[in-house]
């Protein structure tokens, strides 16, 4: 599996310091985070999923904990816009420039606004995907912030 991906290609751009860590790709899982994490051995809030949405009508990108659900309400209140909605996966494709399962807020095909979810700020390093399928980045909340100049706010609620 390459790991040089253009997610990390960015991260160096900018500057920051970050680990690559593969794991066991399961398509089929109920949810990619979560089997990401258990194949990591890591607890599954300090793997974070990358959510391409639509804020308004304009595409943004949603970074929060694989264990949780966004509440779009919370994306679209956190970006100062009236709604939020999923993208469809064709749409979130095109836009990121990567497949489903795979989607890394670093080094997409353009800056889009992002929201990162607050709970990152509480884990030395979290895991984010590293723009393929099977691959992790590890790297501090802050430098995420840093790098997507994204908005920290509470996004995510706990599953039932």
């Amino acid at each position: 599996m390459a790991q040089v991906t253009r997610a990390t290609r960015a991260l160096d751009l900018a500057g920051v310091a970050f680990a690559v860590r593969s794991y066991a790709y399961d398509a089929d899982a109920d949810s990619i985070g979560l089997a990401a994490a258990e194949s990591l051995n890591v607890d599954p809030a300090q793997v974070f999923k990358t959510l391409m949405v639509l804020v308004d009508g304009t595409a943004a990108c949603v970074i929060a904990p694989s264990n949780g659900e966004v509440s779009m309400k919370r994306v679209a209140a956190a970006l100062g816009a009236k709604s939020a909605a999923m993208m469809k996966p064709a749409d979130a494709e095109r836009i990121s420039g990567y497949k489903v399962g795979g989607i890394s807020p670093f080094g997409q095909t353009r800056h889009l606004p992002a929201v990162l979810d607050e709970t990152a700020m509480l884990w030395d390093a979290v895991f984010i995907n590293a723009g393929q399928r099977g691959l992790q980045l590890h790297l501090s909340g802050e430098d995420v912030r840093k790098v997507l100049d994204a908005v920290v706010a509470d996004v995510s609620v706990a599953r039932t």
